[in-house]
């Protein structure tokens, strides 16, 4: 049997998500059902959505209000695909070879982290420093980065830090790339996450002619469930990716493309993204007032993205025991911080309702002082 890396935070979280009472493990902000957000028309259009074989790159509207999203890229750049999950999948099923070398950001979704590990590619990774709010250690890239690199891949804004590449240092990693011939994956799906103020994440696409991006409708949308996403990359590769889509699926469903496009109608997109940064900004409220009750139990770094709070636990146990914990005396999920490679710290999301998040909150903090006392 082929060496496999099980995906270590996805296994956990799906052995135990439906046995707690409250889940804070995943990544997005609270999900909306489908009345919520579409209209009486809207909901009558996917109710009459023929459940023939669609399109199977992806319908042509759907992939036309996608590419509007990236500068310069027309319908022929994009494909449809089953969630950014399956998208990155692919891309690693079409680019890797074993002996391959592969960068990633560290600590990071370990999904490419780990179908390259299965795949038998050497693995190296671009560390994230706590004590810098999560900014890419980049001195070491020319050294990280080098003729046996096949691959680099980013998620950006990051998940579980929070951090956003600056326009300098996206600069330097593309010319890293670019520099060996290396691809450039940028998982994207936490643009539009970002708090206050800040402008939507700048995309990677365009920047070089072997970039391929990803994104999906969970995160800053709250659609999770229509386990739709995407990929924007140069037509050739596009085609090549199509071939191994029939493989894998087919096609996404119908009715998710046709409610994907109604969620990329301008006027849409920005209701849902208003609705996701009203909740992350209460639920960071909520983190960083729970943060200063804790006696120095916990610590946060202030994120730049995302409705997660990757905190830092200050506690003499590991993060899967502390998780564990929090999970059994709490019914409780947290994801630990092991699982997305960075010791002590639990990743929880806070984009929910407030009386979810606060009542969560004080479930941890009630273990953590147990703990304290051991």
């Amino acid at each position: 049997m082929t060496p496999f890396q099980p995906f270590e935070l996805e296994a956990y979280q799906s052995r135990w998500e439906r046995t707690v009472e409250m889940n804070l493990a995943d990544s997005s902000v609270q999900c909306l059902s489908t009345h919520e957000w579409l209209d009486d028309d809207e909901q009558q259009a996917v109710l009459h959505t023929g459940l023939f074989y669609p399109e199977v790159n992806g319908t042509h509207a759907l992939r036309e209000r996608i590419a509007a999203l990236y500068p310069g890229a027309t319908p022929a750049h994009v494909l449809v695909t089953v969630g950014a999950a399956q998208a990155n999948s692919m891309i690693c099923q079409l680019l890797l070879e074993p002996g391959d070398e592969v960068v990633v950001l560290s600590p990071g979704y370990r999904q490419v982290w780990g179908l390259a590990k299965t795949a038998g590619c050497t693995v190296r990774e671009i560390a994230l420093d706590p004590d810098d709010a999560w900014r890419a250690d980049l001195d070491d890239l020319d050294t990280l980065i080098t003729h046996r690199t096949r691959l680099v891949a980013i998620v950006n804004p990051n998940n579980p830090t929070g951090s956003i590449l600056t326009e300098a240092e996206m600069a330097r990693i593309v010319a890293a790339s670019a520099r060996v011939g290396a691809w450039l994956h940028a998982d994207e799906v936490y643009a539009g996450t970002e708090h206050g103020s800040a402008g939507e994440t700048p995309t990677f696409f365009g920047r070089y002619d072997r970039v391929l991006c990803t994104n999906a409708l969970s995160k800053a949308y709250g659609l999770a469930g229509l386990r739709l996403g995407w990929i924007v990359a140069q037509p050739d590769v596009i085609e090549a990716l199509w071939r191994r889509h029939e493989y894998a699926v087919i096609a996404a469903a119908a009715p998710s493309m046709t409610m994907a496009e109604f969620a990329l109608k301008p006027a849409k997109r920005a209701m849902l993204f208003a609705r996701q940064k009203a909740l992350t900004t209460n639920g960071w409220q909520l983190l960083r007032d729970w943060i200063a009750q804790q006696e120095g139990r916990f610590s946060v770094q202030p994120s730049h993205a995302t409705a997660i709070g990757f905190v830092r636990s200050h506690l003499a146990v590991d993060s899967l025991t502390l998780a564990d914990r929090i999970r059994a005396e709490a019914s409780v999920l947290v994801a630990p911080g092991s699982l997305l490679g960075a010791e002590h710290h639990l990743r929880v999301t806070v984009g929910y309702p407030t009386d979810k998040v606060r009542k969560a909150l004080e479930r941890i903090g009630d273990v953590a002082r147990k703990l304290s006392r051991d």
